[in-house]
């Protein structure tokens, strides 16, 4: 995806062309496997590190571009958000001395980044999923004015043919429906390569599928969306969900989706290939000059153009990557389900992790997968993605939890691996003890993110403590401190933080209690009294506001002595209301209260009620306001 010139795969004649390419390509790459042309002898790790931009007040960038060009790097590149950027590291050659290579290597591009960022006072927070993201932050304005990212976009919807739907739970919910693929974007990821054997490739890539499950559940730092606690990765459901171009339907077809964990062991680097050709429709084309079969035939190398356009469509969690380095071909498996940060060191003990339980694959399961249920594989995965360390696993025909796995069983083997691979004992223990002391601790990123937002919010409200979370997030990456060693936020550390009110949406009240136009007026007094509620929205059953009731105009109504009849919520309700949107301003929102003497505001999208706010509201976030001095006196 990361070339610019591409066309959205509609021409019937372009798309024959294209198509066989894509067949022409399948069978180079198992010729060159034939002929045994591929690299050998050499592993190399490589990753690429997505990160989030946030402006001064910790919430998301607009200014991702201009910050870009202010790097001017060639290992960054753009992404589909304008709060995204990716670095694409340098691969390294898998011995000594390699992971102590690229953490340098990624804290020296980091802090070239940030020092491009607070040219516009913005700065860099390395999550999974960036907790004070909101609604604002899925909406057009904030897509990446690049053609290829409106181009997926579009394709992506046409392929639906309807809105995107989210519908995720946790110890919270999140159902919505959404117009384009930006929820997509809330995701960031420290993409791990690892360079392998190519006649190994099959047993490799399943036994990357086969730890998956307990790799993920130690690394997991991505719990919140839009201050909902949902999975421990949340990225797994939301990456899943966002892009998915299957539409509902009335019938038991199975279609796989575009993101997937997949649903078999493979038997070779064709049998990726080939399943995915015939599995999911070829969205982009590009113009291709050369054919891969003839590129071939004269002696060379193909770029298999076609084949790696198509790849990069098909979001795996565990992704077969071909690649040409020096001239020489070579294939790689591409890690996608481990979260970027919360800091670098986090980030490349990840990676040792990973590649430690990879160079160490039981001799009894080589060319054995028939003997182990892909489903356990699959199932310790999600799990893994639902409960994080918290999870339990099946290894080995014995359940166990994820934690005494890892300390158990994994860890030693991840040692062992990269030892075979020289890795010094040096960088070993440094990385490795990170691991085990997340794993003895049950203390992953996700985890404290999940404390610390609960402690936050027993002061803040919801949007404040998303965005008093980043904020902290950001001043204990600057201390270099892995994750299990920070500590909750403190009273006082809240106390300072400067907080920035500006639209309605974030301080709305959403968590509604409503009437149904027909419901008894009694009824909704009674309701209101349980609660302590001074005003009640009035919906219709598809949830389109129809009124406001005030308890004052109610009360007047029932103890009107001239009543005869039963009232309705209809009967008693203001049925033109002054409503405003999430969008808008709040000091607009103050004005109009005051202006035409209204103590409520229904929040209104579309005609349809997602929130409301009061006067008591608005008085407390004026009060804070002119407490940090944002207004004037």
């Amino acid at each position: 995806m990361g070339q610019q010139k591409l066309s959205i795969a509609k021409d019937p004649e372009t798309r024959k062309r294209f198509l066989k390419h894509l067949l022409h390509d399948v069978e180079a790459i198992e010729q060159m496997l034939k002929d045994g042309m591929f690299e050998s002898g050499v592993s190399r790790i490589g990753a690429e590190q997505e990160f989030c931009l946030v402006n001064k007040y910790y919430r998301p960038s607009l200014h991702a571009l201009e910050i870009l060009e202010k790097i001017d790097d060639p290992h960054f590149t753009s992404e589909l958000a304008r709060y995204n950027l990716e670095i694409n590291l340098d691969p390294f050659e898998l011995n000594e001395g390699c992971l102590s290579k690229m953490e340098t290597h990624l804290n020296t591009l980091i802090k070239k980044a940030q020092e491009a960022a607070a040219t516009l006072d913005e700065k860099i927070i390395l999550a999974g999923i960036l907790p004070s993201i909101d609604f604002r932050a899925v909406q057009t304005e904030y897509m990446t004015p690049k053609p290829r990212y409106e181009a997926l976009s579009n394709i992506m919807a046409e392929l639906r043919g309807e809105d995107f739907e989210l519908n995720i739970t946790g110890v919270d919910e999140l159902i919505l429906t959404h117009h384009n693929i930006l929820f997509e974007a809330c995701n960031t990821s420290f993409q791990c390569h690892l360079q392998v054997e190519p006649e190994e490739f099959a047993d490799m890539y399943n036994w990357a599928q086969m730890l998956s499950g307990p790799v993920l559940s130690v690394c997991a730092n991505s719990p919140l969306l839009i201050g909902k606690q949902l999975w421990a990765e949340t990225r797994i459901p939301l990456f899943q969900q966002s892009i998915d171009t299957r539409g509902k339907g009335y019938h038991l077809r199975e279609r796989e989706q575009r993101v997937t964990f997949g649903n078999r062991w493979i038997t070779g680097i064709g049998d990726v290939y080939k399943n995915d050709i015939a599995r999911h429709t070829i969205l982009f084309l590009t113009d291709i000059k050369k054919d891969s079969l003839e590129v071939l035939k004269k002696g060379k190398i193909p770029k298999l153009e076609a084949l790696q356009l198509h790849n990069g469509t098909i979001y795996k969690w565990n992704r077969p990557c071909y690649g040409v380095t020096n001239g020489v071909p070579h294939m790689r498996i591409e890690n996608r389900y481990i979260p970027s940060g919360p800091t670098v060191l986090d980030e490349i003990s990840n990676l040792a992790f990973w590649v430690g339980l990879m160079s160490n694959m039981p001799d009894k399961i080589r060319d054995n997968w028939d003997s182990i249920p892909f489903e356990e594989a699959k199932e310790n995965f999600y799990k893994a993605a639902m409960w994080g360390i918290q999870s339990g696993m099946v290894w080995d025909n014995e359940l166990m939890s994820a934690r005494r796995l890892i300390l158990d069983h994994l860890l030693p083997m991840a040692r062992e691996g990269l030892e075979k691979k020289k890795i010094s004992h040096s960088e070993i223990d440094r990385y490795l003890s990170v691991i085990e002391a997340r794993a003895s601790g049950y203390a992953t990123g996700a985890r404290w993110q999940v404390k610390s937002y609960r402690k936050l919010k027993k002061s803040l409200e919801r949007d404040e403590a998303t965005v008093a979370l980043t904020a902290i997030m950001y001043n204990r990456k600057l201390t270099g401190r892995p994750v299990h060693e920070w500590e909750l936020p403190d009273d006082e550390e809240v106390e300072n933080l400067e907080m920035h009110y500006d639209v309605v949406g974030n301080i709305m009240v959403t968590d509604l209690i409503t009437a149904n136009e027909n419901d008894l007026a009694e009824l909704v007094l009674k309701v209101m009294d349980w609660r302590n509620i001074r005003h009640l929205p009035v919906e219709d059953s598809r949830g389109k506001l129809k009124g406001i009731i005030t308890k004052k105009r109610l009360v007047r109504y029932l103890n009107n002595p001239d009543r005869k009849a039963l009232l309705t919520a209809a009967d008693v309700m203001e049925s033109d209301p002054v409503t405003i949107s999430p969008n808008d301003d709040i000091k607009f929102a103050m004005l109009l209260m005051l202006d035409k003497g209204i103590s409520s505001l229904p929040v209104v999208e579309k005609d349809e009620l997602v929130g409301i706010i009061t006067d008591y509201d608005t008085q407390n976030v004026w009060n804070k306001m002119k407490k940090q001095g944002n207004v004037k006196k």
